[in-house]
C-alpha cells in the first residue's frame, strides 16, 4: 500500500479531480538571464489559475536524481518509485493491451538496421513509420519457440512490445541494445542465476526472429530493453478510493496508468483539444482523470525551444474546454523537467499548479512559470504528495486522530 494511513481517512463525495501532466514541463533558459519555455509561452489561462490558486514545485524522485518517465509518473500517482520498481517493458506492453501477469516477462523492442556483417548501422531502423512497421510486427507474431508462449504487439513507429509466458521465468535480464552503432546487438544476459534459462529462451526467440526479418531493407534486426514483470501494485482504487481514468496518446503512459488500475479511454486525435474533448465525454463516469500531454517532452529532447513553447500554448488555448466542466480540483504539472538546453530529462524541480476554488488558499504569485513556482506557497515538495494534496482539496479525507 503506497500510504497505509490514507485508506482509513477516505470519505466519498462527488467531487472531481483532474491531473493534467505536461510531460517534461520544467525547463531552463537557453541563455543566462533568459526565460524558460513555460515562462516564454503565452498562457493567460494558466496564469489566471496560478493567480487564483496555489503554486510550487515538485521533486520527482529525490533531489539531484534525473527520473525516467515511468518512475516519475509512479511518483505523481503516489507510488514511491524507489520502492515500486516497474521496468519499461511492462509499461510498454500494458500500454498496447498486452496482459502482463506476475511471472510473465515483458520487454520493449526496437527494430534496428544491420549491415551484412550483422553490425547495427541504425538503432531505430530509420524511424520507420507505424504503417510500415505494422506488417513487420505481424511477422514477429508468428515466431514461437518450444516451452513458452510469446506475444508481440506494435507500440509506435520502430517500437514494439513482447511478452513471454511460461513456467519459472525470471525478468532479471540485461538489455540487448548496445546503445551505439557499429557493433552487433548484445545477447540477452541474466543478472542472476535464476534468470539464465529465461535469457536463453529470449536469445532463441531473437535468433528465430532474425530469420523472418532477413529480407527487410531497414528493420532486419531487433534489440530488447527494459525486461520486467507485473510488480503487483495496490490498485489506485484501493489506495485512494478513486475511480480513475487515463487519457493519453502514447502507449507507455497508458501502460503505467493501467498497471495501477486506471481505466484507459480510447480516442481519436493527438491534440490537447482532442484529449479535453474526450474527458468531457466521460465526465460523469469517473471522479479522477489523468490527462497526459507528450509533446512538451519531445520538443525538449529535440532541443526545440519554440516547439515546446507552442505545445504549452496549445494546452493553454484548450483549457477552457476543461474549465467549463468545473473540476473541483485541477492540478497542472509535469512528470519531470526536460530542458531544451540539455536535450534530455533533468533533475530540476517541476512547476506545479493546484487550483481548487472551494478549498485552496491563494498565494501572492500571479503567473505559472519556474521562477514564480520557486516562490509559491506550496514550496518545494516530493511529487509523492500530489495525490494526498488532491484528495484533501477535494474534501475526500477525514481528520486523522482524535
Amino acid at each position: 500500500m503506497p500510504f497505509d494511513y490514507i485508506p482509513p481517512l477516505l470519505t466519498h463525495n462527488n467531487k472531481k479531480i483532474v491531473l493534467c501532466v505536461l510531460d517534461g514541463l520544467g525547463g531552463l533558459p537557453m541563455i543566462m538571464g533568459g526565460k524558460t519555455a513555460l515562462e516564454t509561452a503565452k498562457t493567460p489561462n494558466m496564469n489566471r489559475l496560478a493567480k487564483e490558486g496555489m503554486i510550487g514545485q515538485t521533486i520527482p524522485i529525490r533531489p539531484g536524481i534525473t527520473p525516467g518517465s515511468g518512475p516519475a509518473h509512479l511518483a505523481l500517482f503516489g507510488y514511491d518509485p524507489l520502492q515500486f520498481d516497474i521496468g519499461r517493458g511492462a509499461l510498454s506492453a500494458a500500454g498496447v493491451g498486452l496482459k502482463v501477469n506476475q511471472g510473465d516477462v515483458a520487454a520493449r523492442g526496437n527494430f534496428c538496421t544491420l549491415d551484412k556483417d550483422g553490425m547495427i548501422i541504425d538503432r531505430r531502423a530509420g524511424r520507420i513509420p507505424s504503417n510500415e512497421s505494422l506488417p513487420i510486427v505481424k511477422k514477429l507474431q508468428g515466431v514461437q519457440i518450444p516451452g513458452v508462449t510469446v506475444e508481440v504487439e506494435q507500440v509506435k513507429e520502430y517500437r514494439f512490445a513482447i511478452v513471454m509466458r511460461g513456467p519459472n521465468l525470471d525478468h532479471h535480464l540485461e538489455d540487448s541494445d548496445p546503445q551505439v552503432t557499429g557493433v552487433p546487438p548484445l545477447p540477452v544476459k541474466a543478472t542472476r542465476k535464476e534468470a539464465e534459462s529465461t535469457a536463453s529462451l529470449f536469445n532463441q526467440w531473437i535468433l528465430e526472429a532474425k530469420k523472418v526479418l532477413a529480407d527487410e531493407p531497414k528493420a532486419n534486426g531487433i534489440t530488447l530493453r527494459g525486461f520486467a514483470t507485473d510488480p503487483g501494485l495496490t490498485s489506485f482504487k484501493d489506495a485512494y478510493g478513486l475511480h480513475a481514468a487515463c487519457i493519453a496518446v502514447y502507449p507507455m503512459y497508458r501502460g503505467v496508468a493501467k498497471l495501477v488500475g486506471m481505466d484507459i479511454i480510447q480516442f481519436e486525435g493527438e491534440k490537447p483539444q482532442d484529449e479535453f474533448n474526450t474527458l468531457a465525454q466521460h465526465w460523469n463516469d469517473y471522479d479522477f482523470f489523468f490527462v497526459h500531454i507528450k509533446k512538451t517532452d519531445s520538443m525538449g529532447e529535440d532541443g526545440n525551444f519554440d516547439g515546446k513553447v507552442h505545445i504549452i500554448e496549445s494546452v493553454d488555448q484548450a483549457l477552457p474546454e476543461l474549465l467549463n466542466l468545473k473540476p473541483d480540483v485541477l492540478i497542472i504539472t509535469g512528470d519531470h523537467s526536460t530542458p531544451c538546453k540539455l536535450r534530455s530529462h533533468s533533475w530540476h524541480p517541476v512547476p506545479f499548479l493546484l487550483w481548487a476554488p472551494e478549498t485552496h488558499r491563494p498565494d501572492e504569485q500571479d503567473e505559472f512559470g519556474e521562477g514564480a513556482c520557486s516562490h509559491g506557497s506550496l514550496g518545494t515538495f516530493p511529487a509523492l504528495n500530489t495525490i494526498p494534496l488532491a484528495l484533501a482539496h477535494a474534501e475526500k479525507l477525514i481528520k486523522y486522530g482524535a
